[in-house]
């Protein structure tokens, strides 16, 4: 199994209250990917981290290989999400990936 992990910093430009609408998108977005992505097993984001936090969302996803984990990076549905709900938004993305 493969774990796929991603924290974002949203733009600075963003009001709190842009800011909890973004989360909440980019949650439902990507969680809504549940089912539609062949080898995909899990997908979580968490958007109400800690204060001791230094970023603002975190993605935790699971897949059942490498391969499965390439797939899902250029799925349409996938890239729909990230295009419009993702990437207009945040400023910093780190990606952690491995195996499990």
């Amino acid at each position: 199994m493969v774990k796929h992990v991603i924290v974002w910093t949203l733009k600075d430009e963003l009001s709190d209250e842009e800011k909890i609408q973004v989360k909440k998108n980019i949650k439902a977005g990507l969680e809504g990917l549940s089912g539609k992505i062949p080898g995909m097993i899990d997908i979580k984001v968490y958007i109400d981290g800690l204060s001791s936090s230094n970023t603002d969302l975190m993605l935790d996803s699971s897949f059942e290989d490498e391969a499965s984990l390439q797939g899902y990076a250029v799925h349409p549905a996938h890239v729909e999400v990230a295009t419009n709900a993702v990437r207009p938004y945040t400023k910093i993305r780190s990606c952690f990936d491995f195996e499990i």
